[in-house]
């Protein structure tokens, strides 16, 4: 185990580091002077040579690259001051480090995920196993069914009618808002309500499909049925052997969703107009911010590689018939 973790830790640095090359020399092949770009409109050529400068932009692009790679291990200076490891630049429009802006909005995105995932786990693989257990009765195509319909649905669809609803309409509950829960738990809850329900009702429906097909899938193989034989408890057959086989395909979904929902929920941050990692990067591509964007891309790149190492580690623990060398 020891080993293989070692092995995945070393090869996410190194992709990593492919990554933040990749980024680096794809932005440079934009046929436009970053300096300009910074200094924005009704620039001096005066001005736009001290910006190439602070910025070293006025160097070559290895010697960029590797004041930008390093800079991430050990910080950088600026103008602007000392910029802490990891550090990802300076951004173009806003003037602030990007590490900074980065950490400023991923509270948000992070209470917006990790709710929304509880809500629709729970939800999810608790109606797949009942659909499951009850495979063939009236509940099961109830589930079966409210699933599909509810699958087809979108949360740039869902939201606006849930906030017509509930909040212009009737007045229930207030828009949408982000508020630290170490300032005020109930107003952080009450805020990301609405778009914890609308995700959850929208992966709910996915994970209770998933978790019905793959346990239905579980409870045919050759172990399940030798347990059966033994004279087990369909109770114990069903969560000892058929559940524990059923959790791999569901928790490599769960690492690409979530490593999707930390990288930036877009769609959802814009339905709800909640300033999280997805609209930082989508705004930053709008207003032409490289610096910004490229660690919008870099800490998104960090968070899929570590949940991809999480999830192969939970292999381990979850099926037996696993093995890591």
């Amino acid at each position: 185990m020891l080993q293989f973790l070692l092995r995945r830790l070393i090869g996410a640095v190194v992709i990593m580091f492919l990554i933040g090359a990749f980024t680096f020399f794809l932005f440079y092949t934009i046929p436009q002077d970053f300096a300009e770009l910074a200094c924005g409109k009704n620039c001096t050529p005066e001005n736009i040579a001290v910006i190439r400068e602070n910025l070293g932009l006025d160097k070559p692009i290895t010697a960029q690259f590797w004041e930008f790679m390093t800079g991430i291990v050990t910080g950088r200076d600026f103008p602007q001051g000392h910029c802490s490891a990891p550090c990802l630049g300076v951004s173009f429009d806003s003037g602030e480090f990007v590490w900074d802006s980065i950490v400023d909005r991923f509270p948000l995105t992070l209470s917006l995920t990790v709710g929304g995932l509880v809500i629709f786990l729970v939800l999810g693989l608790g109606s797949g196993l009942l659909a499951a257990w009850k495979r063939g009765t009236m509940v099961d195509k109830v589930v079966s069914g409210a699933s599909m319909v509810l699958s087809s649905f979108q949360i740039y669809f869902l939201g606006p009618i849930v906030l017509g609803i509930l909040v212009y309409s009737t007045g229930w509950m207030d828009d949408p808002k982000y508020v630290p829960f170490t300032e005020d738990l109930p107003g952080w809850f009450l805020g990301l309500l609405i778009p914890w329900a609308v995700m959850a009702t929208i992966f709910t429906a996915q994970y209770t499909r998933m978790a019905r097909s793959t346990m239905i899938e579980q409870l045919s193989e050759e172990h399940v049925r030798t347990a059966r034989a033994k004279g087990m408890r369909q109770r114990y057959v069903f969560f000892r052997y058929a559940w524990r086989g059923s959790l791999i395909p569901i928790v490599t979904i769960i690492g690409m969703d979530l490593s999707a929902l930390l990288s930036g929920a877009v769609v959802t941050e814009y339905t709800f107009d909640l300033p999280g990692l997805g609209r930082l990067a989508v705004e930053s591509s709008v207003n032409k911010d490289l610096p910004l964007t490229m660690g919008v891309m870099l800490f998104g790149a960090f968070f899929i590689l570590v949940l991809n190492i999480l999830v192969d580690l939970a292999y381990a623990f979850i099926d037996p018939r696993v093995r890591l060398s």
